[in-house]
């Protein structure tokens, strides 16, 4: 397989791709590697069950790999990648709905194994130990609120804020039109905003 030429980003994901269509599956396996932290992070926010995380990741790849060859090339190849984790988790969570026993254990799933909520979670700097309780509080009360949000929200809310995608990748990766992501985000930003208020509101008059 010849090295890779060019910019990182789509154009070295395309041309990846392109190889492994061609039969390198080793082509294959280093966009899996790309972009497999990423894809279990994002899963991580939706199913909240740990050990559910990396049947869905693998589950996702391999989906990807049987639909490579329907993959549009004027579209991010990481748009295209997070549209099948996210119908994959849903295919998931759809099939716990069956099952109240792993439903249940997939709500009491602990946010310590969770990478973006350990990043809320770090000491911010010059802090105290009542600035590390307040942050800690915060940041709790923002993960909670995150998952009372209906699917759709959260899904969308989870893409913007903590993965970076712009409206119109979410659009693509959520399949509907971009009116609809920014209402969604709206919503879910609204709704995390009145939970955290009252926290927020409470403690402005304290001296950290």
């Amino acid at each position: 397989m010849k090295p890779l030429e060019g910019n990182a980003g789509n154009d070295s994901d395309l041309l990846l791709v392109e190889q492994t269509l061609a039969g390198h599956q080793h082509a294959f396996e280093l966009l899996v590697i790309k972009y497999q932290s990423r894809i279990q992070r994002l899963i991580r926010r939706m199913v909240r069950d740990g050990d559910l995380v990396d049947d869905i990741a693998q589950e996702t790849f391999i989906r990807a790999y049987r639909a490579l060859h329907q993959y549009r090339r004027e579209a991010q190849f990481y748009t295209w990648l997070y549209r099948i984790a996210v119908n994959t988790a849903k295919k998931f969570l759809l099939e716990f709905k069956h099952d109240p026993l792993a439903m249940q254990a997939a709500l009491r799933a602990s946010d310590d194994e969770d990478e973006t909520s350990q990043r809320l979670n770090e000491p911010i700097t010059n802090e105290t130990p009542e600035s590390v309780l307040a942050a800690k509080e915060i940041a709790a009360v923002v993960n909670a609120a995150m998952n009372a949000l209906p699917e759709d929200l959260r899904q969308a809310v989870v893409l913007r804020e903590i993965e970076g995608l712009t409206y119109e990748e979410i659009a693509d990766v959520m399949d509907c039109p971009i009116g609809t992501v920014r209402s969604r985000i709206f919503r879910a930003r609204e709704a995390i905003s009145t939970k955290v208020k009252p926290l927020l509101e409470h403690q402005s008059g304290k001296r950290w």
